[in-house]
């Protein structure tokens, strides 16, 4: 059973997570998308790299900057979306959605449990402002 959207984990960096199994769905948040503005580019891990957890692993590009995007769990890249590579504005549109980075196996569950769940973050940029 698919977890509700409202089980994604979120880091310092402005990625979120979502897990189902050990496949974790990886992604820019919308604050991190409203930060960047118009998307223009990005470019995503190749499928079957190990990436280590807080490892930058992907790129997204914006009018405005250019910003690695980190992995936020330990494991192995299994899916790229090259839908936002071919349109990347799918990124600003539904960043938390259809505008997922990539998706990798992790290599510990536990590791997702220690993320930060959507009040933390909440509170987390909240402190930015």
């Amino acid at each position: 059973m698919a977890k509700p959207p409202s089980d994604i984990r979120y880091t310092k960096e402005h990625e979120w997570v979502r897990l189902d199994g050990d496949i974790a769905t990886i992604g820019i948040t919308d604050h991190a998308q409203e930060q960047l503005g118009d998307v223009v580019f990005v470019e995503l891990p190749e499928i079957g790299r190990d990436v280590a957890a807080d490892e930058a692993c992907a790129v997204v590009e914006s009018v405005k900057a250019a910003s690695d995007v980190y992995a936020p769990l330990a494991g192995k890249v299994v899916e790229t979306n090259p839908t936002i590579v071919d349109d990347p504005s799918i990124v600003n549109s539904d960043a938390e959605g259809e505008g997922w980075f990539f998706r990798i196996e992790i290599d510990d569950t536990d590791a997702y449990d220690a993320l930060m769940d959507a009040a933390s973050y909440d509170e987390y940029v909240e402190t930015l402002d």
